[in-house]
């Protein structure tokens, strides 16, 4: 794994665990529609991809409706749900680990940017990245394959085969596969192993401690 050295993480389900922040936020914009919400576990699924995808997907809302819900949810997260959320158990030994072993830590995430970088502030993970790449607030940007190339072209990483993303879903997987790099499944956020393995991971590890171990930190 040495000739790994920029490691691309996601943010939700991967550094922390944004399940209560999240699935309050959609019920909050399912209400304003009139749709009483399923039980927590349903909306579990809201975590990881594109948030306007999901709406479409799951109610069957319109474009113009699910950019709607989005605006919703957003008044709740940005207030609330964007505390409501857990860091992983071990992420500061594993992230500290890391960056003595000498790799560059670098963030790729679905979220909008301005929402992660207050997350990382309030868990004092910042101090471990070089670089935050998110989202924009315009529903631009907001594919995980996008994301990631902004990543790569921002910081800038010129050879490919020394980025690795690392990650929950199979978004993360299979952004990382559309831009080239390699991919790290885990499996203590919100994927299985299942969806990993289908959608192509190229290593999958089961907890936190197991990132930097697999890195020879």
């Amino acid at each position: 794994m040495d000739q790994y050295q920029y490691l691309l993480f996601d943010l939700d389900g991967t550094l922390t665990d944004p399940a209560l922040g999240i699935t309050n936020s959609v019920m909050y914009a399912l209400k304003k529609f009139g749709i009483t919400p399923p039980e927590r576990e349903a909306l579990y699924s809201f975590i990881g991809p594109p948030l306007i995808d999901s709406f479409m997907e799951y109610y069957s809302l319109s474009a113009e409706d699910a950019k709607t819900a989005v605006a919703y949810y957003r008044e709740y997260f940005r207030e609330i749900g964007l505390l409501e959320n857990v860091k992983y158990d071990g992420v500061d030994e594993m992230l500290s680990r890391l960056k003595a072993a000498g790799k560059t830590l670098l963030v790729a995430t679905s979220k909008p940017e301005v929402f992660a970088k207050r997350i990382l502030d309030h868990f004092g993970l910042t101090q471990y990245f070089d670089f935050i790449a998110g989202a924009l607030m315009d529903e631009t940007r907001t594919r995980k394959h996008e994301v990631i190339a902004y990543a790569l072209e921002s910081f800038p990483i010129a050879d490919k085969s020394r980025a690795i993303m690392i990650g929950d879903r199979k978004h993360d997987i299979l952004g990382a596969q559309h831009e080239g790099i390699a991919s790290l499944g885990v499996l203590y956020g919100f994927g299985d192993r299942a969806e990993h393995e289908n959608a192509g991971a190229d290593y999958i590890v089961e907890n936190v401690c197991d990132i930097a171990k697999l890195f020879g930190a």
